[in-house]
Protein backbone atom coordinates (compact mmCIF):
# COMPACT_ATOMS: atom_id res chain seq x y z
CA UNK A 1 0.00 0.00 0.00
CA UNK A 2 0.86 3.27 -0.73
CA UNK A 3 0.73 6.64 1.83
CA UNK A 4 -2.40 7.74 0.01
CA UNK A 5 -3.83 4.10 0.54
CA UNK A 6 -2.91 4.37 4.39
CA UNK A 7 -4.69 7.64 4.45
CA UNK A 8 -7.77 6.62 2.88
CA UNK A 9 -7.87 3.50 5.40
CA UNK A 10 -7.37 5.36 8.75
CA UNK A 11 -10.05 7.53 6.94
CA UNK A 12 -11.84 5.21 6.37
CA UNK A 13 -12.45 3.63 9.57
CA UNK A 14 -13.34 6.86 11.80
CA UNK A 15 -16.24 7.43 9.50
CA UNK A 16 -17.47 3.86 8.92
CA UNK A 17 -17.53 3.74 12.97
CA UNK A 18 -19.25 7.52 13.58
CA UNK A 19 -21.62 6.29 10.74
CA UNK A 20 -22.48 2.81 12.39
CA UNK A 21 -22.17 3.76 15.59
CA UNK A 22 -22.01 7.22 16.90
CA UNK A 23 -18.56 7.21 18.02
CA UNK A 24 -15.17 5.00 17.52
CA UNK A 25 -14.41 1.40 18.64
CA UNK A 26 -11.38 1.88 20.89
CA UNK A 27 -9.71 -1.32 18.88
CA UNK A 28 -10.88 0.58 15.44
CA UNK A 29 -9.21 3.72 16.95
CA UNK A 30 -6.07 2.20 17.42
CA UNK A 31 -5.93 0.11 14.01
CA UNK A 32 -6.53 4.04 12.83
CA UNK A 33 -3.47 5.74 14.50
CA UNK A 34 -1.78 2.24 13.22
CA UNK A 35 -2.39 3.49 9.40
CA UNK A 36 -1.77 7.08 10.01
CA UNK A 37 1.67 6.19 10.82
CA UNK A 38 2.33 3.70 7.95
CA UNK A 39 1.00 6.60 5.85
CA UNK A 40 3.35 9.07 7.13
CA UNK A 41 6.19 6.19 7.18
CA UNK A 42 4.95 5.62 3.46
CA UNK A 43 5.34 9.07 2.43
CA UNK A 44 8.67 9.13 3.52
CA UNK A 45 9.70 6.21 1.98
CA UNK A 46 8.23 7.38 -1.20
CA UNK A 47 9.96 10.89 -0.93
CA UNK A 48 13.31 8.91 -0.17
CA UNK A 49 12.73 7.04 -3.38
CA UNK A 50 11.89 9.32 -6.06
CA UNK A 51 14.89 10.80 -8.76
CA UNK A 52 16.09 14.15 -9.99
CA UNK A 53 17.17 14.36 -13.47
CA UNK A 54 20.78 13.28 -13.03
CA UNK A 55 19.16 10.12 -11.74
CA UNK A 56 20.24 10.43 -8.27
CA UNK A 57 18.64 9.62 -5.06
CA UNK A 58 17.15 12.66 -4.05
CA UNK A 59 15.69 12.89 0.03
CA UNK A 60 12.90 15.63 0.91
CA UNK A 61 13.22 16.25 4.51
CA UNK A 62 9.58 15.18 5.69
CA UNK A 63 8.80 17.00 9.43
CA UNK A 64 6.26 15.22 11.32
CA UNK A 65 3.56 17.56 13.16
CA UNK A 66 0.73 17.19 15.46
CA UNK A 67 -2.75 19.47 15.90
CA UNK A 68 -5.55 19.82 18.04
CA UNK A 69 -9.00 20.95 17.40
CA UNK A 70 -10.45 21.17 20.77
CA UNK A 71 -14.39 22.39 21.26
CA UNK A 72 -15.90 24.17 24.13
CA UNK A 73 -19.97 23.90 23.46
CA UNK A 74 -20.31 25.67 20.40
CA UNK A 75 -16.57 27.29 19.48
CA UNK A 76 -12.79 26.56 18.88
CA UNK A 77 -9.59 27.04 20.19
CA UNK A 78 -7.22 28.85 18.08
CA UNK A 79 -3.93 31.07 18.47
CA UNK A 80 -2.79 33.54 17.11
CA UNK A 81 0.14 32.68 15.51
CA UNK A 82 3.60 34.91 16.59
CA UNK A 83 5.72 34.02 14.13
CA UNK A 84 5.91 33.65 9.95
CA UNK A 85 4.84 31.65 8.05
CA UNK A 86 1.08 33.40 8.19
CA UNK A 87 2.20 35.31 10.91
CA UNK A 88 -0.98 36.94 12.87
CA UNK A 89 -3.47 34.76 11.51
CA UNK A 90 -5.45 32.19 13.62
CA UNK A 91 -4.28 28.55 13.68
CA UNK A 92 -4.65 25.19 15.39
CA UNK A 93 -2.87 24.25 18.36
CA UNK A 94 0.30 22.44 17.25
CA UNK A 95 3.45 21.54 16.85
CA UNK A 96 6.12 19.28 15.77
CA UNK A 97 6.43 15.35 17.46
CA UNK A 98 8.85 15.20 19.45
CA UNK A 99 12.02 12.22 19.01
CA UNK A 100 10.38 9.72 20.91
CA UNK A 101 6.63 11.28 21.40
CA UNK A 102 3.50 10.12 19.60
CA UNK A 103 1.43 12.15 17.70
CA UNK A 104 -1.65 11.76 20.32
CA UNK A 105 1.44 12.59 22.99
CA UNK A 106 2.59 15.15 21.29
CA UNK A 107 -0.68 16.84 20.83
CA UNK A 108 -1.66 16.96 23.98
CA UNK A 109 1.77 18.81 25.09
CA UNK A 110 1.15 21.37 22.36
CA UNK A 111 -2.00 21.95 22.95
CA UNK A 112 -1.35 22.60 26.73
CA UNK A 113 2.27 24.36 26.15
CA UNK A 114 0.02 27.13 23.74
CA UNK A 115 -2.98 27.04 25.16
CA UNK A 116 -2.74 26.21 28.97
CA UNK A 117 -5.78 23.81 28.02
CA UNK A 118 -4.61 20.24 29.88
CA UNK A 119 -5.64 17.49 28.71
CA UNK A 120 -5.57 13.58 28.92
CA UNK A 121 -3.81 11.63 26.12
CA UNK A 122 -6.18 9.46 25.89
CA UNK A 123 -9.13 11.59 25.59
CA UNK A 124 -8.11 12.77 22.23
CA UNK A 125 -9.61 11.10 19.06
CA UNK A 126 -7.78 10.76 15.60
CA UNK A 127 -9.22 13.08 12.83
CA UNK A 128 -7.01 12.34 9.92
CA UNK A 129 -3.67 12.88 8.50
CA UNK A 130 -3.35 15.74 6.63
CA UNK A 131 -0.17 15.81 3.74
CA UNK A 132 -0.75 17.35 1.07
CA UNK A 133 2.79 18.76 -0.61
CA UNK A 134 2.62 22.29 -0.82
CA UNK A 135 0.13 22.51 2.73
CA UNK A 136 3.45 24.54 4.60
CA UNK A 137 5.49 27.21 2.75
CA UNK A 138 8.53 25.85 5.15
CA UNK A 139 8.38 22.58 3.23
CA UNK A 140 7.20 19.06 3.36
CA UNK A 141 5.11 18.84 6.60
CA UNK A 142 3.20 15.87 7.78
CA UNK A 143 0.24 16.12 10.51
CA UNK A 144 -1.96 13.80 12.20
CA UNK A 145 -4.99 16.02 13.75
CA UNK A 146 -6.73 15.15 16.86
CA UNK A 147 -9.82 16.44 17.95
CA UNK A 148 -10.86 17.15 22.27
CA UNK A 149 -14.27 18.11 23.74
CA UNK A 150 -13.32 20.54 27.25
CA UNK A 151 -16.37 21.36 29.81
CA UNK A 152 -17.99 24.68 29.29
CA UNK A 153 -15.78 26.73 31.56
CA UNK A 154 -12.41 25.96 30.17
CA UNK A 155 -10.07 28.81 30.32
CA UNK A 156 -7.42 29.47 28.06
CA UNK A 157 -4.03 31.79 27.93
CA UNK A 158 -1.57 32.07 25.49
CA UNK A 159 1.90 30.65 25.99
CA UNK A 160 5.02 29.26 24.40
CA UNK A 161 4.59 31.16 20.68
CA UNK A 162 0.75 32.59 20.90
CA UNK A 163 0.40 35.40 19.91
CA UNK A 164 -2.83 35.47 21.87
CA UNK A 165 -5.80 32.50 21.67
CA UNK A 166 -9.72 32.86 21.71
CA UNK A 167 -12.51 30.81 20.77
CA UNK A 168 -14.13 31.12 17.86
CA UNK A 169 -17.39 29.76 16.56
CA UNK A 170 -17.25 26.01 15.25
CA UNK A 171 -19.12 26.40 12.40
CA UNK A 172 -17.88 29.94 11.25
CA UNK A 173 -14.50 29.82 12.16
CA UNK A 174 -12.38 32.37 9.78
CA UNK A 175 -9.72 32.41 7.57
CA UNK A 176 -7.39 29.89 9.49
CA UNK A 177 -3.50 28.93 8.51
CA UNK A 178 -2.44 26.43 6.70
CA UNK A 179 -5.28 23.59 5.53
CA UNK A 180 -6.95 24.02 9.38
CA UNK A 181 -10.30 24.82 7.70
CA UNK A 182 -10.25 22.01 6.15
CA UNK A 183 -9.29 20.29 9.50
CA UNK A 184 -11.79 21.78 11.38
CA UNK A 185 -14.54 21.17 9.24
CA UNK A 186 -13.74 17.58 9.32
CA UNK A 187 -13.65 17.72 12.76
CA UNK A 188 -16.73 19.56 13.12
CA UNK A 189 -18.33 16.61 10.63
CA UNK A 190 -17.04 14.06 13.49
CA UNK A 191 -18.35 16.03 16.69
CA UNK A 192 -22.21 16.46 14.89
CA UNK A 193 -22.15 12.59 13.39
CA UNK A 194 -21.28 11.48 16.98
CA UNK A 195 -23.97 13.81 18.74
CA UNK A 196 -20.50 15.47 20.16
CA UNK A 197 -19.77 12.09 22.51
CA UNK A 198 -16.63 11.55 20.94
CA UNK A 199 -13.09 13.06 22.31
CA UNK A 200 -14.77 14.05 25.74
CA UNK A 201 -11.97 15.40 27.96
CA UNK A 202 -12.33 13.82 31.77
CA UNK A 203 -12.11 16.42 34.51
CA UNK A 204 -8.95 16.05 36.35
Amino acid sequence: MNAAEYRAAAELIVSRDTYRFGGIHPDDLRKAEIFAQLAIAAATSETAGAHNESDHDTFETIRYTADVVCIRGGDVLVIERGWDPHKGMNALPGGHVDPGESSRDAAARELAEETGVHVDAADLTLVGVWDAPDRDPRGRYITAAYLVTVPEDTTARAGDDAAAVRWVPLDTPGSLAFDHGQIVATARRQHLACGQAIGTARRA
